[in-house]
């Protein structure tokens, strides 16, 4: 059974954690989902790690839409522990959870954050670090396993990004 073809499984617990006191999301969707997002703290769970072989960083952003959950993914394979900066090339995936549906970029060409704050939350043990920054897209996210997609110009985030301690 393909993968769109698999029946709606029930939306499941948050896999992220809820972000700090300023973390945010604020972005418009066309195509796909039309909706204006302005998710704050409260709505809002967000998370970041390492990529595979150290390779950047991931951030995962999600919050409620309608009686689902959407989740954006954003891939930075250049972003380095404190950077900032403009025009990192970047990933992104966007996850309607418990549908099945996913859109995403194919590679890093056509979408780049700029990081405008990258600075750990406590100096004393720098592992976890608040950054925030823009991305933006200048092609649509296309759907996979479907003929849909979405388009955004910008989205602005306030998260939360977990790097390995210090060696």
């Amino acid at each position: 059974m393909s993968a769109c073809n698999t029946p709606n499984p029930p939306v499941t617990e948050e896999i992220s954690w809820p972000c700090d006191a300023d973390g945010r999301l604020t972005v418009e969707l066309y195509g796909g989902i039309r909706e204006t997002l302005n998710w704050q703290a409260d709505d809002l769970n967000c998370d970041g790690m390492p990529r595979p072989n150290g390779e950047g960083a991931r951030l995962r952003l999600s919050g409620p839409h309608g009686d689902r959950t959407v989740a954006f993914i954003l891939g930075i394979p250049d972003l380095k522990r404190g950077d900032t900066g403009r025009e990192f090339p970047t990933n992104v995936t966007l996850i309607e959870e418990g549908t099945g549906r996913f859109f995403s970029t194919q590679d890093t060409s056509g979408c780049w954050t700029d990081i405008d704050s990258h600075v750990p939350v406590d100096e004393e043990n720098p592992v976890e670090y608040r950054i925030s920054g823009t991305l933006y897209c200048i092609s649509p996210l296309a759907e996979l396993y479907g003929n849909s997609s979405i388009g955004f110009t910008e989205l602005q985030f306030v998260s939360r990004l977990r790097w390995k301690p210090p060696e």
